[in-house]
């Protein structure tokens, strides 16, 4: 067994992917400059996790993983480097940890985790200990990572940095494309690019699953020439799998039927999916999950049967809890489709409460870049406040949330740049039956956490 070290274990790339290596038997250790969350459940299964980055901390290495955001002249890729180990990123490392899986990949701007998580909490329940690397904790299955003994691999192809660049799939997702993440890619069209390369790493005989509703997905498929299968879902009346009647019924979250006419002379009619997590999007999303095992000959009514029980991923419209009849919820949106999409969700589930919404734009250069389509995300709810950019990987700049809200045209959208100052604000405005969403990619989820204790220590207090 290999030695493998991470330089950046704490983070939603690396951290899975070391917990799948642990699980097959590898040594592994890890640096980072913070213990997170994800670094302590590692250090707490045995990992050896450094807090600060030295070049002892490689002792013993065979392997080096680095995360994108740690640079060339950092201390401990130096020292891997002079000692003539092999130093991957990501991208590079990808193809060594599915090594002799079937790789089922979820590609797109939106719906990636929540999608995967389906996959793989499907397949769980069919038996089929998949192993898999999802982008958040699915609470279904407790953890982001499994090193399974079946023969599927499933995994959030995440586009930053051309990270899904490194996989070679057997069935290939594709969301919702859009253009995101304007540090890598400046421009739409250099972001589409990316998805067109990785259409010419799927398998020869592969599968490519799309929603086609949106035009980024429609384009994608017109200009993929490989050889492989292409099948559309969506709510298209061309698409091969067609979601119908999507409803909201009070007391769950979603119910859709999906049906398809013949595909291999196979009739499709499901009715009444019913999902307990809210909103059309994750009806798209539990779609996608039914095709990739219909197209896998897997046994549908378990597949319905998953799907139905589950309950979601953490930081995915998850409710913290309810205090004084106010109930917080926290959310990973960061982009203005995934705004408009979490929002529409609540405002289906709450359609009588007042919404509040706090939201934390997330990097510099995403807010410039789509702010025009941020200052019009908001809609759907009757109070917004926005915190301070969360800079993320990139450095400050003279540039601050205050462009946008000057931009809105929402009747209660202000701006509140500290995290501290914003649950002081909350605390003294909810009210019961008030709902809070909390959008953050960033550290705002610790709103969430401190609003819900401040409630639930002020009803103790009566």
């Amino acid at each position: 067994m290999s030695h493998y070290h991470f330089i950046g274990i704490g983070g939603a790339g690396l951290s899975p992917i070391a917990r799948v290596l642990m699980e097959r038997g590898h040594q592994v250790s890890g640096s980072d400059l913070i213990m997170s969350p994800a670094a302590q459940e590692l250090h707490e299964m045995g990992v050896k996790v450094s807090i600060g980055h030295d070049a002892v901390n490689i002792s013993g290495a065979d392997v080096i993983v680095r995360s994108s955001a740690i640079p060339d002249a950092n201390v401990e890729v130096a020292a891997g480097i002079a000692a003539g180990l092999p130093v991957f990123k990501r991208v590079d490392f990808l193809a060594e940890l599915t090594s002799g899986k079937k790789v089922i990949a979820v590609a797109g701007t939106h719906g990636k985790t929540t999608t995967t998580a389906m996959i793989a909490w499907c397949l769980t329940q069919m038996g089929l200990d998949p192993s898999y690397v999802i982008g958040g904790i699915s609470k279904n299955l407790g953890t982001n990572a499994h090193a399974g003994s079946g023969e599927y691999f499933v995994i959030e192809a995440d586009e930053y940095d051309g990270m899904f660049l490194g996989l070679t799939p057997d069935v290939l997702v594709v969301t919702i494309i859009e253009h995101d993440h304007p540090d890598c890619y400046p421009t739409p069209e250099s972001y589409f690019e990316a998805f067109q390369k990785l259409t010419r790493l799927i398998k020869t005989g592969g599968r490519m699953i799309v929603e086609s509703d949106h035009p980024g997905g429609r384009r994608l498929l017109d200009t993929s020439k490989r050889d492989f299968r292409k099948i559309t879902y969506g709510i298209g009346e061309t698409a091969d799998y067609r979601i119908e009647n999507i409803t909201h019924p009070s007391g769950c979250g979603v119910c859709f039927n999906l049906v398809s006419s013949l595909i291999d002379n196979n009739f499709l009619d499901i009715q009444n999916i019913i999902l307990s997590i809210p909103g059309n999007h994750n009806a798209h999303n539990a779609a996608a999950a039914l095709v990739v095992a219909h197209q896998l000959e897997l046994p549908l009514e378990k597949a319905v049967s998953a799907l139905e029980k589950y309950s979601g991923t953490g930081r995915r419209y998850d409710v913290q809890g309810i205090a004084k009849g106010i109930t917080v919820i926290d959310d990973y949106a960061h982009h203005p489709t995934e705004i408009r999409a979490t929002l529409s969700a609540a405002r289906c589930q709450y359609p009588k409460s007042q919404i509040w919404v706090v939201w934390q734009p997330h990097t510099y250069s995403r807010t410039r870049e789509l702010i025009n389509d941020f200052k019009e995300a908001f809609s759907d709810c009757d109070h917004v406040i926005v915190t301070e950019i969360y800079a993320s990987r990139e450095k400050m700049q003279d540039y601050s949330s205050r462009e946008v809200v000057n931009l809105m045209h929402h009747p209660d959208a202000r701006q509140i740049a500290e995290l501290k100052d914003v649950s002081t604000f909350l605390i003294e405005h909810l009210k019961a039956g008030d709902i809070l969403l909390v959008l953050s990619a960033g550290d705002a989820d610790q709103i969430s956490r401190n609003v819900i204790e401040i409630l639930r220590a002020s009803e103790e207090n009566r």
